[in-house]
């Protein structure tokens, strides 16, 4: 049968090319004292920046970051005025007629 969906888009390859032998990971000191775990831990490369951009917003997303902001709302408030402005949008319609 047919099982192309013409709707669908295709995804995009990535690819996350790195040499064979790249020393990109860090050496770290065998006398440091941190755990015995420490070095076991997965390091990225230094031209890996997609892992450690996707691991960073991972830490971001927590919920005390969910709070909006009152520094948005002005600016969205300021930017809807402005608009509103410039459509030059008569705001006495809104008041009651004496």
């Amino acid at each position: 049968m047919l099982k192309h969906n013409f709707f669908k888009l295709r995804k995009n390859n990535r690819f996350n090319y790195t040499p064979r032998f790249y020393q990109g990971k860090e050496i770290e000191n065998d006398y440091s004292f941190d755990s015995k775990f420490s070095k076991y831990k997965q390091l990225h490369n230094k031209n890996d920046f997609r892992s450690a951009w996707a691991q960073d917003r991972i830490i971001m997303r927590r919920k005390n970051n969910r709070s909006f902001s009152p520094l948005l709302l002005v600016i969205i408030l300021l930017l809807c005025f402005v608009f509103l402005f410039v459509l030059d949008f008569d705001l006495t319609i809104f008041s009651p007629v004496f």
